[in-house]
């Protein structure tokens, strides 16, 4: 597999995590009703999760692509 095709893997598979985060948050206002969207320590929980994602993708990419030179 290219480094190409390796990183639009990559891309698309962080575009799955986040639409499944929205999906799960929108889930989760719905069961909350009036109250607020979703209690802070989710919140904060949801987007340390999506951060470490995104890191990991980040060292991925760099890791693949450094071991193509």
């Amino acid at each position: 597999m290219s480094l190409e095709e390796q990183a639009r893997e990559l891309l698309a598979q962080n575009r799955h995590h986040k639409q499944h985060l929205h999906e799960t948050m929108r889930s989760r206002a719905e069961e909350e009703g009036d109250r607020p969207i979703i209690a802070d320590s989710q919140g904060r929980e949801l987007l340390a999760e999506t951060r470490h994602h995104d890191e990991h993708i980040h060292e991925t990419m760099l890791s693949r692509s450094s071991e193509g030179y």
